[in-house]
This record gives structure tokens, C-alpha cells and sequence, in this order.
């Protein structure tokens, strides 16, 4: 009987041990699973060393020049560091440039161009840098700048001013003049979005500065801070992390009230900025928090532009595009235009200006913690501005009103203190 008993309990400690073999092994395959696959991705994400070697074979062949080129790949005093890109085409890194910081922008293979004259949807093409050609004179690029510009920007008494602006910073070199390697960079570079902004709004505070530039690479001021909401987390833990939690944990890490104060009134102030500017209208496409950033003295910066287009550029993009519902009608995530049943075609109207996609952003950012002596008044003009639409009446004096409220209202309570 004792054997029995024996054999028995031999039985089951060896059931019991091939069973947890079994799940470790189980374990241990699926998590290396889901490293290969997220190794996978992040090597898709991160090429910067092929986005070099792009840049620096069309430099040293001499059909692009920069300001930036001979550094990156001569000198080598400006290199590669963190990768920061969310999409395998828009590659994005921390830039150490001797000992300057900055975040080194470059497209890969397929960018995404607008050509207005023929197509209703972003047109798909590899930049070759193959314009302007060769025999092209500065005064024939003027032109072709001027075009472009038209194009983007609609008929506005300035332009030559700009195109002006544009061939200085071209000139990468400062000889006073623009060789064709330079110009071949520039007209890369103008098809950009952000680019085309960070030189019409070099004088403001919230756009960074350009710093450098090789072929359609550039590289732009460093924003500390990356986000309006929480921490940064290592790819692989946020992959673990419950999108519930996350967003509690943005709200843990955000900074104090008077400080959200200010990097608000810097995001109301770059609405301003962009609202029937010099050069038109700007459209923010896409308000999320991850596209606005601030420096240490807690002043808002701008981390990405690129869905920031021209009303003009973003009507010609739209219109006509065929649509079954409103949902059809949408560039990026949050500009808007309605579609007309009738036709089943979108139309022109864009629903929500830049300051109610900002304000609808900023309500849970800047409700939570507010002072209680201004909660209600505040809480109050931050639904009047979410309300306001394109086609109020007097939009632009009630856009105009609805912003001076409140940053006045903010500014009188952070005045007084250390973070203003």
C-alpha cells in the first residue's frame, strides 16, 4: 500500500511538474513572440541610418546642399541620437550637432506631396530632388517658388516677400547666392508643411527654430517637454500599460495649474499666430496633445507641424472628394467639411475653427485643479469657445473676443507668481 501511495504521489509531482513546464514554455514563447514583433516595428520605425545614407550619397554627388549637410556627412559633427518617429515615412531623432541639441526631421521613400493642379488626394511620390533642373536661372526658381507658393497660399499682395525670405534661407552657405544643389534642397523642403510654416513664423515664439537643413532633412530647436499630458515610457512598457491607466497617469504627471496656465495662454497665443496671418489661414488637422510640446521655463513650443496646412491648400485638397456621410469629409483628424447629399460631394466649409479644437483640448487640462475662485468662469468660456463655428456670424470678432477672454482670465490669476 505504501508503494501504491508512492507511486502515486511520483505520479502526480511529475503531472504537476510537465504541466508549469508546459505554461513556462507557453510563456516564455509568446513573450518572445511579442518582442520580435515589436523589435520588428521599431526597426521598421527607426532607419535613420539608411535616411543618412540617402542624404549623404545625393550630397557627396553634388546634387543637394544645406547648411546642414557638410556636418552630417563630412564633419560628421551632427549625428543621429534617440528615435523619436511614430511612422516608418516621417522619421524623427534627437540631433546632437557639436554641442547643440535638436530633433533631425527626414522623409523616407514615399512622401506625401500635394500636386493641386490634377489630383483631389495627396499624391504618393519618391522626392529625387530632380527640380529645379540644370540650366535653371535664380530668376526662373523665383518663379517656380512663387508658383508654389500661389498654389499653397492663394493670391495675397506678399508673396514676392516670401519667396525672398525662402532663397535667403536656402542659401545655406551665406555666399549670397543659391547654387543648384541648394535650390534642389529648398523646393524639396517647400512641399513640406512644417517647413514652409517654421520659415513664415521664424520671428515667433512658439515655432522652433530651424536650424539646419540637407535635401528635405532638417533639423529643428529642441522641445524638452514632448507632450502637453504625462511621461515618456519606453515602447515595450507601454505596451502593457491599459489605455485607462494611461491617460490617469498623464493626469498624475502633468505639471502645476499655474504652469498649464501658462503653456495654455502660449497655445491660445499661437493660434493667434496662425489665424489670417501675414500669409493666410492655417489649419490645425490634428490637436492631440503628443504635437505640442514646452521648454523649461514652461512657454508652449510646437513638436510637430506637419498637419498644419494652409485654408486654401486644404480646399483644394477636399473639394469635390466623393462622400457618403460627414465622416468622408475628414483631412487628418480634425478638420472637417460636411458632405452635401445632394451631390455626394464634400464641400469647402470647414466646420471648427483652430480655437475650438484647442479649447476642446485644454478643458480637462486645464479644469482639473484650477483655482476654485475662477472654476466656473473659466469652465464657462471654455464651452463658448468649443461652440464657435466657422460660419457664426461676425466669426472673427467673436473668435477674436472668445480669445482675449480667456487668456486675460488666465493671465490675471498667474501674474502674480513665480511661473509667469
Amino acid at each position: 500500500l505504501s508503494d501504491e501511495k508512492t507511486a502515486s504521489g511520483w505520479a502526480r509531482f511529475s503531472y504537476m511538474r510537465m504541466k508549469y513546464l508546459f505554461i513556462s514554455w507557453l510563456v516564455v514563447f509568446i513573450g518572445s513572440w511579442i518582442i520580435y514583433v515589436q523589435y520588428s516595428t521599431y526597426t521598421e520605425l527607426c532607419r535613420g541610418h539608411d535616411c543618412k545614407k540617402t542624404i549623404c550619397d545625393k550630397y557627396k554627388t553634388g546634387i543637394i546642399d544645406g547648411s546642414a549637410c557638410s556636418s552630417l556627412c563630412a564633419k560628421e559633427t551632427l549625428y543621429f541620437g534617440k528615435c523619436l518617429s511614430t511612422k516608418p515615412n516621417d522619421q524623427m531623432y534627437l540631433g546632437i550637432w557639436g554641442n547643440l541639441q535638436g530633433a533631425i526631421k527626414c522623409q523616407m521613400e514615399e512622401a506625401v506631396h500635394l500636386d493641386l493642379g490634377t489630383e483631389l488626394e495627396p499624391r504618393k511620390e519618391i522626392v529625387l530632388f530632380d527640380k529645379p533642373t540644370r540650366g535653371t536661372t535664380v530668376q526662373k526658381f523665383k518663379e517656380m517658388v512663387y508658383g508654389l507658393f500661389k498654389a499653397k497660399l492663394g493670391e495675397q499682395g506678399n508673396l514676392s516677400e516670401l519667396v525672398n525670405l525662402i532663397l535667403a534661407v536656402a542659401d545655406g552657405n551665406k555666399d549670397g547666392r543659391v547654387s543648384l544643389p541648394e535650390a534642389k534642397s529648398a523646393w524639396a523642403l517647400l512641399q513640406l508643411n512644417e517647413f514652409l510654416l517654421m520659415v513664415i513664423l521664424q520671428d515667433k515664439e512658439h515655432t522652433p527654430k530651424l536650424m539646419g537643413f540637407c535635401g528635405d532633412l532638417y533639423v529643428m530647436e529642441k522641445v524638452e517637454y514632448t507632450s502637453l499630458y504625462g511621461i515618456s515610457l519606453p515602447w515595450i512598457i507601454e505596451l502593457f500599460v491599459p489605455s485607462g491607466f494611461r491617460r490617469s497617469m498623464d493626469q498624475w504627471f502633468t505639471p502645476s495649474w499655474p504652469r498649464k496656465a501658462k503653456i495654455a495662454i502660449g497655445l491660445l497665443e499661437f493660434v493667434e499666430d496662425i489665424f489670417h496671418g501675414p500669409y493666410g489661414n492655417f489649419l490645425m488637422c490634428d490637436t492631440s496633445a503628443k504635437n505640442l510640446g514646452y521648454n523649461n521655463k514652461y512657454d508652449l513650443k510646437m513638436v510637430d507641424m506637419r498637419k498644419i496646412v494652409p485654408e486654401i491648400n486644404l480646399k483644394e485638397l477636399i473639394k469635390d472628394r466623393h462622400c457618403e456621410s460627414d465622416l468622408d469629409c475628414v483631412y487628418g483628424t480634425d478638420c472637417r467639411t460636411v458632405c452635401d447629399q445632394s451631390k455626394m460631394k464634400c464641400t469647402t466649409e470647414i466646420i471648427q475653427p483652430n480655437l475650438a479644437k484647442v479649447c476642446q483640448l485644454l478643458k480637462d487640462y486645464l479644469l482639473r485643479g484650477a483655482p476654485l475662485e475662477i472654476h466656473e468662469e473659466l469652465e464657462k468660456q471654455l464651452y463658448s469657445c468649443i461652440a464657435l463655428k466657422v460660419t457664426a456670424n461676425q466669426m472673427e470678432m467673436e473668435h477674436s473676443l472668445i480669445l482675449n477672454n480667456l487668456k486675460t482670465l488666465l493671465w490675471k490669476k498667474i501674474s502674480h507668481t513665480n511661473d509667469s
